[in-house]
């Protein structure tokens, strides 16, 4: 009997060793995302923080979950609410909120930027849900905003920030590696 399993995700050589193993076993992902780099930033930020991302007050729930939705839609394809899932998405985002783990810039009640942090270790913390309003795209916003949660992580959450992406999303490396990140692994995603 198979698991419930949503999403694998790994370094890429263990996910392709497990997934050669079990493929034809298994029902097939919707995505596979095979090239993904992971990236590290254990300094200080190589340019300016924003200074007016901060972390999201749980009040402002109403106002960035909207922005998280649009985030998932966009990352993963499908919208974060289909199958009921509204309910436990909110509980998710407000509960990343509470922990203190949600930084946005919202200004006149619009999410400008966002990111979360999805976990953490007494090593590092990983930054999630990077998202910038389109119209605020290619004007410098995600890579200050991101400064400014590593420096937020590293002042009081983990002493390294990580992520990883889509290698095709050039955008946002490109961000990264303005703010001094560095890959330090590949890895890869199954959706099922």
């Amino acid at each position: 009997r198979r698991p419930h399993i949503a999403t694998m995700v790994g370094p890429r050589a263990a996910i392709e060793t497990f997934w050669d193993v079990v493929q034809h076993d298994w029902w097939k992902p919707h995505d596979l995302r095979w090239d993904q780099p992971h990236l590290e930033l254990s300094r200080e930020p190589q340019v300016e923080p924003d200074a007016k991302v901060r972390r999201t007050d749980p009040g402002q729930l109403d106002e960035l979950y909207p922005a998280c939705v649009a985030m998932y839609r966009e990352e993963v394809g499908v919208s974060p609410e289909v199958d009921s899932g509204r309910t436990l998405y909110r509980r998710r985002v407000a509960g990343l909120i509470d922990r203190g783990w949600s930084f946005s810039r919202i200004e006149d009640g619009r999410v400008l930027f966002k990111a979360e942090v999805a976990c953490a270790s007494p090593y590092a913390a990983q930054i999630q849900g990077v998202y910038v309003a389109p119209e605020f795209r290619n004007q410098g916003f995600a890579t200050a905003g991101i400064a400014a949660v590593v420096r937020e992580i590293r002042a009081g959450i983990a002493p390294v920030a990580s992520l990883y992406l889509n290698a095709h999303n050039v955008a946002a490396r490109t961000a990264y590696d303005r703010v001094g990140f560095k890959q330090t692994e590949t890895f890869s995603t199954l959706m099922f």
